[in-house]
This record gives C-alpha cells, structure tokens and sequence, in this order.
C-alpha cells in the first residue's frame, strides 16, 4: 500500500475546485496558489477517504454544504492573510 496514492485528503479537492470557481488559477502565479493552499488546508480539518466516489454517494447534504462553506471561509482567511503578509 502507498498513503500517498491511496489516501486523500478531501478537502484538498474542494480546495481547489473553489479556487478554479474563483478564477485564480488563472489570475494568480503558482507561488500565491501553492501559499493560499497550504494556509487555508491548516485552516480545515483533514477528511481522509480512499475513493472520492464514496464522498459523492455517502456524505449528506447538509455537511457537504457545511464543508463547501468551510472552505470558502478558509480561503477567504488565507487570501486576507497573504494580502497583509505577501510580498
């Protein structure tokens, strides 16, 4: 077994998917990108799965909403932050 290809950390999926739906991928370098993802995923709890097609069946509604808005806060802190502290 490898972690690194059988574990994720599912957070780190909407993570991105959010910051696609921002736009950023296309308006920011890869360094901002890479300090936004790291500042805001120590921001979340960890929520390990093994297939992400489990995620989509199994996880109910409302805490997916509940994740997906954890998520928008994070960023939104790590933005902040970087814009206070960036370069």
């Amino acid at each position: 077994m490898n972690l690194h290809d059988d574990i994720h950390n599912y957070y780190e999926k909407m993570l991105l998917d959010h910051l696609v739906e921002l736009g950023l991928d296309k308006s920011q370098d890869a360094e901002y990108l890479a300090d936004l993802c790291c500042i805001s995923l120590n921001l979340l709890p960890p929520r390990y799965i093994r297939y992400a097609v489990d995620m989509a069946f199994y996880l109910p509604q409302n805490e997916r909403i509940e994740m997906e808005i954890k998520v928008k806060e994070a960023v939104a802190r790590g933005q902040e932050f970087l814009a206070t502290h960036g370069e």
